[in-house]
């Protein structure tokens, strides 16, 4: 049986830059909705203070929006 991902999901790290809003912490690498199965093991980001942060395995760039 081949698994295939949903429509609904984003390939992990596919991009090097996301933009989160407050409705998405606290924020997780890779996020919910990308495809846990090709990534790294799921980190949490302190992103509040400083308003971005970079994921330390796969140095995918995170902005937080106001």
């Amino acid at each position: 049986m081949n698994a295939v991902a949903s429509t609904h999901t984003t390939q992990a790290n596919a991009e090097q830059r996301y933009t989160v809003s407050r409705a998405d912490l606290p924020l997780s690498c890779p996020t919910p909705s990308m495809a846990l199965w090709n990534s790294h093991p799921r980190v949490y980001l302190p992103i509040e203070a400083e308003g971005e942060v970079q994921c330390p395995y796969c140095g995918a760039h995170f902005v937080l929006e106001d």
